[in-house]
């Protein structure tokens, strides 16, 4: 992961953190063409009762809508957490570039068993195993720590 990634990877966990502070889970997403723009990005926003507002879903939305298939293949998302298989399959069929991810889902899967949460409704796979040609690049050992320290706020204040 080379430095221009690392401050877009921060971008996300920032944006992780500001849902964690409007009382949602911290997850955070932001998406990148491929001259550096910062093209849109988003947080969490589940905890309205819409299990599927997960900001890599709505970016894929995004793009579908805005971006033509060669900006879309051409874009990068840079998010806190690995795609979860919903997010990963919108963004196969979107046709979004590369990943960046700070955390990985197994990550977060220890962390959320070490907190006893039970687990979700969904199985967390790795999104090569939903979209296999997808480029992926993560975790980021430097955030890792900071990560787990999000989903630990969270969930002790639930």
């Amino acid at each position: 992961m080379e430095e221009y990634d690392k401050q877009h990877i921060r971008r996300a966990v920032q944006l992780a953190t500001a849902a964690l502070e409007a009382g949602d889970e911290p997850f955070g997403s932001i998406l990148v063409a491929d001259d550096g723009t910062v093209l849109a990005e988003d947080h969490n926003r589940v905890s309205g009762g819409d299990s599927t507002k997960h900001p890599e879903f709505e970016l894929a939305r995004w793009a579908a809508t805005h971006l033509t298939e060669t900006q879309r293949a051409a874009a990068t998302l840079y998010t806190s957490g690995e795609h979860c298989p919903m997010c990963a399959a919108a963004h196969g069929w979107v046709g979004l570039g590369r990943i960046v991810y700070a955390s990985s889902s197994a990550q977060l899967s220890s962390w959320l068993t070490e907190l006893d949460v039970p687990a979700g409704p969904v199985r967390p796979l790795p999104i090569r195993d939903i979209v296999p040609g997808a480029t992926v690049d993560g975790p980021d050992p430097d955030l890792a720590d900071q990560i787990r320290d999000l989903h630990r706020r969270y969930h002790a204040g639930r």
